[in-house]
């Protein structure tokens, strides 16, 4: 991998496509001194780099394109090219790393949803002099896969604050709806709930088909009598199973993880007792901006720890003020 080098007046970089899968190209605007890029609209005079954002998104999961909102406006203020490619199977994001490495990037951010798949090619990046980041998911192994930070809530922490929340409502027996059975993130995120409420019970549907987990969540709910709360891991997965909850006839009530503006208007609207929030936009431009002071001056953002960014609980208390950040695509 070429020297970084911080000179004015890089050479514009040549954008390979990652395995026929568009990317995206954030960054740029009129150069400025790098001490006021944060004050908007102007990029700083440091010269030009190329950073691969890839995460494991399934299509259509609103929650990345906060993470990419966050991700481009760092972009802009750093003067960051960033090339964004996903793939949900975990074999086929290993290779989209491997594809970063090829282009030479200056940097990876990647969530770690599942290691095993990831070891060896992330191992393969900071060999080669790439500067790795980790966000969203793989906390727990991102140091020693080689990632110099994490960005993302601790998920085990977010179950316990689920759970304990349940708990003190009076709530003995939920369902915790885990959407692809295997990623690390989801699976700690159930247990914490399980910690708090022995009662909490598994049910795993597939993500990739609402049809699918709006049918398997209602045959569950119409042979589960006993289940008081039905909690979906995700924005999405929560929506679909709002619908599954009203095709069931059930009276049970519904919690979730993560949030879009559809799902804050739902807990406005009574329909979501409460959210727990990770901040994706933060886990973007924090993953950006952390490799581009790493290029600057070797900065290490955490200290070799995580740097957390959840939990947040939602609910009927706050999404007043929190709906006003949804709306403009922060949160």
């Amino acid at each position: 991998m070429a020297k970084f080098n911080w000179r004015r007046g890089a050479v514009a970089l040549a954008v390979v496509p990652l395995l026929a899968l568009a990317a995206c190209s954030s960054g740029g605007g009129k150069p400025a001194d790098t001490a006021n890029a944060a004050g908007g609209g102007q990029a700083a005079s440091t010269p030009r780099i190329k950073v691969a954002l890839i995460t494991h998104a399934e299509a259509g999961d609103t929650f990345w394109d906060i993470v990419r909102k966050g991700a481009e406006a760092a972009a802009a203020k750093d003067n960051v090219e960033v090339l964004y490619t996903s793939d949900a199977d975990a074999g086929r994001q290993s290779q989209l790393v491997q594809q970063a490495i090829d282009q030479k990037v200056d940097g990876i951010a990647v969530t770690i949803a599942n290691p095993g798949a990831m070891k060896d090619v992330l191992k393969k990046a900071t060999a080669a002099g790439i500067p790795v980041v980790s966000f969203n998911a793989g906390g727990d192994v991102s140091a020693q896969m080689g990632a110099f930070t994490h960005f993302g809530s601790n998920e085990t922490l977010a179950g316990e604050a689920v759970g304990a929340k349940l708990a003190g409502d009076g709530y003995k027996h939920p369902i915790c709806v885990i959407q692809s059975q295997g990623q690390v993130q989801l699976e700690q995120r159930c247990a914490g709930v399980k910690t708090k409420v022995p009662g909490t019970e598994i049910l795993y549907v597939n993500g990739a088909d609402m049809t699918a987990v709006q049918s398997t969540a209602t045959a569950k709910l119409q042979a589960s009598k006993d289940a008081d709360v039905i909690i979906g891991l995700g924005a999405p997965i929560t929506l679909t199973v709002i619908k599954a909850v009203a095709d069931a006839n059930s009276p049970i009530k519904v919690a979730s993880f993560d949030l879009n503006p559809a799902l804050a208007q739902a807990i406005n609207d009574g329909k979501v007792l409460f959210t727990v929030d990770q901040q994706p936009w933060l886990q973007g431009y924090l993953s950006i901006d952390s490799i581009w002071q790493n290029k600057l001056g070797g900065f290490k953002v955490g200290g070799g720890q995580p740097v957390l960014t959840g939990p947040t609980i939602v609910d009927k208390s706050n999404i007043s003020d929190v709906l006003k950040f949804v709306q403009q695509g922060i949160r």
